[in-house]
């Protein structure tokens, strides 16, 4: 029989509260403390959701608190020391993407869940959504036979800054925010990349970084993908935060359009039906593929630390996805296809 964890969050930010709503909602693992430096939003989110551990220091909720798993939901340069903290007092670690700043730092927090013996998960949610688990589902039935082309692409004019308003701001926007999750369903779906050529845009004025981006990849295996993104784009009805997709095999095409309507291509004619999420009873419209996500990513984490399933993706796993990432700023900068060998190594 599977014991219940008991984990810790830290950070408690505008997306944790989606965490937070997804433990809560599942069996088998709950939150007993949480932690933020804003220790007026640590006792918020405690209230929130009744849990007794409140805490503006991580040092001291570890000394405090007997842990099974860690859910790191900070910005990105807090990683590096939560996560090697975490490590070593609990022994599943979840982080929040975009994993690290450096590959470094990525093999840092990998070296150190290694050593001491910890699962290290990344919270990668975008292959855990709803239209992304049945278009694999049909391609591991061999219903469009071997893909060989692929298109993903995130583009929307919703305003992101009201509820986050540190992407404004940041130097490394849409590559280090959406196309990390591009690349990780690219890679999913189609395996390693070889080369990569990006183009990026600033767009909007009021945002600092770029706002969008087009990456062409080589994969491996011969076959091509393209990820774009866009922060400034102009649809009606809005589609945020839904990403359409299109992915070509010799036998068939699944083409997943901006509003969760699959369409399935093959020699018998076309068949379109919804792939949209159910909104969970803690949730709401347009957020709730993405909340969906986040439960089926949170229960993936549960069978993990149950020993039914290994981590997906593993901190280790997305340093192929983190070189991707920081390619795509080499490849833009220098205006030319840049190999992927060897990347992500330290």
């Amino acid at each position: 029989m599977d014991q219940n964890m008991q984990g810790a969050l830290i950070g408690c930010g505008f997306f944790a509260e989606n965490h937070m709503n997804a433990w809560t909602s599942l069996g088998g693992a709950e939150i007993v403390a949480v932690c933020d430096l804003d220790l007026a939003k640590a006792k918020s989110m405690a209230a929130t959701f009744g849990i007794a551990g409140v805490y503006d220091n991580p040092e001291e909720l570890f000394r405090n608190e007997v842990l099974d798993f860690v859910d790191v939901a900070t910005t990105v340069e807090s990683h590096l020391p939560l996560v090697k903290l975490a490590c070593g007092h609990a022994k599943t670690v979840i982080c929040q993407k975009p994993f690290a700043e450096n590959m470094n730092d990525a093999h840092e927090m990998v070296d150190a869940a290694k050593q001491a013996g910890s699962n290290l998960i990344v919270h990668e949610n975008f292959r855990w959504q709803r239209p992304f688990l049945d278009m694999k589902a049909l391609i591991n039935e061999g219903v469009i036979g071997t893909p060989h082309f692929a298109h993903f692409s995130f583009r929307h004019g919703y305003n992101h800054y009201v509820n986050q308003p540190y992407l404004a701001e940041i130097d490394r926007f849409a590559i280090m925010d959406v196309g990390l999750h591009l690349f990780d369903i690219a890679r999913h779906f189609m395996g390693e990349v070889s080369s990569l050529s990006c183009s990026t845009q600033s767009l909007n004025p009021l945002v600092h970084g770029e706002d969008a981006f087009t990456a062409l990849l080589k994969m491996e295996n011969g076959a091509t993908c393209i990820c774009d993104c866009s922060f400034y784009s102009k649809f009606d009805p809005e589609p945020f935060p839904n990403t359409a997709a299109a992915i070509e095999g010799d036998k068939g095409t699944l083409q997943l359009d901006r509003y969760n309507q699959l369409t399935v291509h093959t020699a018998s004619g076309a068949v379109t039906r919804s792939a949209d999420s159910e909104v969970p009873d803690w949730g709401g419209k347009p957020w709730h593929c993405v909340q969906d996500s986040v439960m089926n990513f949170q229960q993936h984490a549960i069978d993990v630390m149950n020993g039914r399933a290994k981590p997906r993706p593993s901190g280790e796993d997305n340093l192929k996805t983190m070189a991707l990432a920081l390619a795509a700023y080499d490849a833009a900068e220098q205006a030319k296809s840049v190999k992927i060998s060897n990347r992500f190594e330290a």
